[in-house]
């Protein structure tokens, strides 16, 4: 396994590696005012990014602070894991319920959305996506909100260019990511009209191990399936970063709103990243059709100036994910569905 840091050993490892506050995090959370509402917090990246805010909130001395994870937690051993760690789960349908009804809080970040499925009920897409985010920006009309957005929202771009950067047109594809843009539209509306602190947080392609473009990957080359390379570029980035990021950006949540493309620093090439693989594996991979010569991609150099860049590189990931599937370590069985070019998800 190629690596210089060391693999996180299991589920419980991944976790506490999620969950490593770093101190520019500790700093910025020392400041916060008002208790944090994480709205979605039982979806893939919530618990990681609830047990790091508890954890640099502690750090900081901050027990004051009360991190509230909201989901309907249908899976209660997850929410008494949380409450285990004094971070507050709080069972509520955010489509159905009162609003009024969710805990005070100066931060929010909000982390709902309807991806997959889009296709089939761009209804449900838009009542997630759009209608939503207005409800949560009237609930919290005086708070900061860190927004997680996608970089769906940009068109494909040459893979030559280094990606789409922030004061770039948005040209979505499907009704997918037309509904995230309205998420960001109706945020923007409220911030603009009525003061609310925002932060728009556009993002490419988590990797955790237990999902993400590295899982798919090697997944397929494990089992000697062919690695579609029509979309033949990618950005992916470490899940604990992508975290802090959104923390951290809370800081940066103003009335006009501060916008970010968060991912890795580089164009990963798909054929690459499937060849390292197989490396890994002992293998050779088998590829099927050919490189387009467009992409998703998004330049983070804003996010990486900002808040430097990810703990952990791509080459390190690529040999952790490899060393997740040896061991026989689970994943989530939730693609990214990368490949997708038309939108529909």
């Amino acid at each position: 396994m190629s690596s210089t840091l060391s693999f996180p050993g299991d589920e419980k490892g991944l976790e506490d590696l999620l969950a490593a506050p770093s101190p520019g995090l500790v700093a910025d959370l020392a400041g916060l005012e008002g208790d944090l509402v994480l709205l979605g917090a039982g979806g893939k990246m919530g618990p990681s990014l609830a047990r790091l805010a508890r954890r640099a909130l502690d750090a900081a001395g901050r027990a004051d602070v009360t991190v509230h994870a909201v989901s309907r937690w249908s899976d209660r051993a997850a929410a008494d894991a949380l409450a285990a760690e004094n971070i507050r789960p709080v069972a509520f349908d955010l489509m159905a319920g009162d609003p009024a009804d969710l805990p005070d809080a100066g931060n929010v970040v909000f982390m709902v959305g309807a991806k997959f499925g889009s296709a089939g009920r761009p209804d449900h897409a838009w009542a997630v996506n759009a209608a939503l985010p207005d409800r949560i920006a009237r609930r919290y009309a005086t708070a900061r909100i860190a927004a997680f957005s996608t970089g769906n929202v940009y068109p494909l771009v040459p893979t030559a260019s280094a990606g789409s950067v922030e004061t770039d047109p948005v040209g979505p594809v499907g009704e997918y990511a037309m509904s995230c843009l309205g998420r960001e539209r109706v945020f923007t509306h409220h911030a603009r009209e009525h003061g609310l602190g925002l932060a728009l947080i556009r993002l490419n392609y988590a990797v955790d191990l237990r999902y993400g473009v590295l899982a798919d990957l090697a997944t397929a080359v494990r089992a000697g399936s062919p690695v579609d390379v029509t979309t033949g570029h990618v950005n992916v980035v470490w899940q604990g970063y992508a975290n802090e990021v959104a923390l951290r950006s809370l800081a940066h949540a103003t009335s006009e709103p501060f916008t970010l493309n968060l991912t890795g620093p580089e164009t990963a090439s798909v054929r690459r990243l499937a060849a390292l693989l197989a490396e890994e594996f002992g293998t050779e991979a088998a590829y099927a059709g050919t490189e387009s010569g467009t992409a998703l991609l998004s330049d983070a150099s804003r996010c990486h100036a900002l808040f430097g860049y990810p703990g952990v590189p791509l080459r390190t990931l690529v040999g952790w994910q490899a060393e997740w599937l040896r061991r026989g370590l689970p994943l989530s069985g939730k693609p990214t569905k990368f490949q997708v070019r038309d939108g529909r998800f």
